[in-house]
């Protein structure tokens, strides 16, 4: 199947705009520790063959999602250790699955125009990029793969689709939830037998293997976000019991206002295409869109965060399914564009760039400077908006609320934002520890700007 020119040219544009945006958005320090400082940490520290412990928490990158393709991303910072190659991870993984998007609606028999204004359709959905200018995430690989996943069940090629499941399941441990929904369709509406068997297994066994050896193994501690459903259990197994043996549990809980609120914001930009007969394909999505109903965790419930995106893919493969049957009250390219253009300019966050974006630029020259002056090798504290920029080292510690009380005696170099402490209630800590360090015999001001001081121990 030939990629048209027009689509390759529409990817690269997509993908060096998202990079662009992602990288200005850094340099603004408008980045955060949580997460962009706390992934690149983990990949540093695996590139020098240390231990992938992120200082800020103390925890093993594996003991999180147990997302274990950060291994192999950690390769690109032997080559060069940036943060920028996550900006470009996520900006080519983000714009790249335009092209699995076309291809499965030419497979559908869609006409060339229809097709890439399907390619058209998801790179305009709002999600797309607004979750690229959230720091960082492993799920946006899984984004194209799933497609790919689709794809080449589709066309019965098992080993690409083996590869595919293999990378999902790399990126992060509760994936596997959707990684099985999707071969329980597969195999029930798609009368793909092998694959969805395969999917569906992969996707249990992983699952059970993740939340109940590898994450507790390396945390410690139950997988982090079973608080976020603590009204259903306190461990993985609790949750699943209650939701197989008790689901009139669940039911104030799904449907609320806020939830509406959010089901019609997932819906909104396709929702021309999408016709009763031909949602089958959002049977995988249901356990992501389960998961982000039943919590009160209000960045679950939006198009700016990462939650959403494995719906994504399942609402497209609905769209192209109504449109392959000849339904959807949109039909016309034109017309589509103009709609996801509508709206992409009413959800995403490009407007960040000329109000949010710009509120520290009167310590941004100072905060760059300063940088550049911390000991290469120091124990550092610092705020979370800087934090991002100092992340190749072993130990960084955050100075906000959260970590208190907060030993200044054990840093080498201590860099502070007091105009910005980044975390509202962190303002009087930051306050607190500026002083302190005035008065401290054992530090010495190094540099003084806009509100942005630097110590170091003498």
């Amino acid at each position: 199947m030939k990629i048209p020119r027009l689509l390759g040219l529409i990817i690269v544009i997509s993908a060096l705009i998202l990079f662009i945006c992602a990288s200005l958005r850094h340099w603004l320090f408008q980045s955060n520790a949580l997460d962009l400082g706390w992934f690149d940490q983990a990949l540093y520290l695996i590139s020098q063959g240390e231990n992938p412990i992120v200082s800020f928490s103390e925890d093993h990158i594996l003991g999180d999602h147990a997302a274990f393709i950060f291994y192999p991303i950690a390769l690109l910072y032997l080559i060069y250790p940036s943060v920028h190659w996550l900006f470009a991870i996520q900006a080519i993984a983000l714009s790249i699955g335009a092209l699995p998007t076309w291809q499965l609606a030419k497979q559908a028999n869609l006409s060339d125009n229809l097709s890439l204004t399907m390619a058209e359709v998801y790179l305009l959905y709002p999600l797309i990029f607004n979750i690229n200018l959230f720091d960082f995430h492993s799920e946006v690989i899984a984004l194209p793969t799933f497609l790919w996943a689709v794809l080449a069940a589709r066309n019965s090629y098992i080993w690409k689709f083996l590869v595919a499941i293999i990378i999902i399941l790399s990126c992060k441990a509760v994936l596997s939830l959707t990684v099985a929904a999707m071969g329980f369709w597969l195999l029930l509406f798609e009368r793909k037998r092998l694959q969805g068997s395969l999917a569906l297994g992969l996707g249990c066994f992983w699952f059970l293997i993740t939340t109940q050896l590898i994450i507790p193994s390396f945390s410690g501690n139950e997988v982090a976000a079973v608080g976020r459903y603590s009204f259903l259990g306190d461990s993985v197994t609790e949750i699943i019991q209650n939701l197989l043996f008790n689901p009139g549990i669940i039911l104030n809980r799904i449907f609320t206002k806020v939830n509406l609120e959010y089901v019609i914001l997932l819906v909104a930009p396709v929702i021309w295409g999408l016709s009763p007969n031909h949602l089958t394909p959002l049977v995988a999505a249901l356990p992501a869109l389960g998961l982000n109903l039943l919590t009160d965790y209000q960045p679950q419930k939006d198009l700016v965060h990462q939650y959403s995106l494995p719906i994504l893919p399942f609402l497209l493969l609905s769209v192209i399914a109504s449109l392959a049957a000849g339904k959807g009250w949109l039909r016309r390219p034109k017309m589509i564009i103009i709609w996801s253009l509508i709206w992409f300019l009413i959800l995403t966050k490009y407007t960040y760039f000329g109000s949010k974006y710009l509120e520290q630029l009167d310590t941004l020259s100072a905060m760059r400077e300063a940088v550049t002056l911390v000991l290469e090798q120091a124990k550092v504290l610092t705020s979370p908006q800087i934090a991002p920029h100092l992340t190749h080292r072993s130990l960084i510690k955050l100075a906000i609320k959260e970590a208190e009380p907060i030993n200044i005696e054990s840093f080498d170099s201590i860099l502070l934002n007091r105009r910005y402490p980044s975390w509202d209630n962190s303002e009087y800590l930051v306050i607190k520890l500026v002083d302190d360090l005035q008065k401290n015999s054992k530090y010495k001001l190094i540099y003084h700007q806009n509100d942005v001081f630097l110590f170091n121990i003498k």
